[in-house]
């Protein structure tokens, strides 16, 4: 067993354990089967909004592949700091498994139509994923599992406006810097752009939770002086 030294902090270790728990559920697609290890399959990851935020596909393991992405494993994603897995609540998962696609071309249909179907569900009419989900004809989806990752005694300290509004302006602020040190794809600077608008959104009804009047022209009147 590890030691307590080695062990990550407490809050990763409990989402860890949800997660666990979570891909370690029927598969809603064959009875007495772990969706943990479908072979193929759609994921959708969600904020504490239940805004979209991430539409991947596997034909691995979704144990493997979501995994990769929420527990510190190498994800393109990740490392580019267009997903920030601190800002994932919810995910969903479509497994494939009684289909048995073997390549990715065989899935994206699925991925393609889980894609629109949470375009239309987002607030903004968009999640961040930097590359475009090429298109394709519209499928059926087959049922799919959607579960909490954030344990109840971590819901209050992550679900608070001030400690999201910090985190994405920070995922932003990396976000920028990477762009503007490197040659990058439009979809990176698109995912920037919604990035601001998100921390935007979330910022305001933020000042409106507490009653606070949002800043106009007339802030800048009288004793406050000009601005600048």
């Amino acid at each position: 067993m590890a030691s307590r030294r080695e062990q990550p902090p407490r809050p990763v270790r409990l989402i860890r354990a949800q997660l666990a728990e979570i891909l370690n559920r029927d598969d809603p697609t064959r009875p007495a089967a772990r969706i943990g290890d479908a072979g193929a399959g759609v994921y959708a990851f969600y904020d504490f909004d239940g805004e979209p935020i991430y539409v991947g596909h596997t034909v691995e393991s979704f144990r493997v592949r979501v995994a990769r992405h929420l527990t510190g494993q190498r994800s393109d994603a990740v490392a580019k700091f267009i997903l920030d897995p601190f800002e994932v609540c919810d995910i969903e998962l479509w497994s494939l498994a009684r289909l048995a696609p073997t390549t990715a071309e065989q899935v994206r249909p699925y991925e393609y139509s889980v894609f629109r179907l949470l375009q239309q569900r987002s607030y903004f009419g968009a999640v961040l994923n930097e590359g475009t989900i090429a298109p394709t004809a519209i499928v059926g989806l087959p049922p799919s599992l959607r579960a909490r990752i954030i344990p109840d005694e971590l819901w209050e300290d992550r679900h608070h406006g001030d400690v999201r509004i910090a985190r994405r302006a920070s995922t932003i602020a990396r976000l920028a810097q990477s762009i503007s040190e490197r040659e990058v794809s439009p979809g990176m600077r698109r995912t920037l752009l919604l990035q601001a608008r998100r921390l935007a959104w979330l910022t305001e009804r933020r000042v409106d939770e507490l009653g606070l009047s949002p800043p106009g022209p007339e802030l800048f009147d009288g004793e406050g002086g000009e601005p600048g």
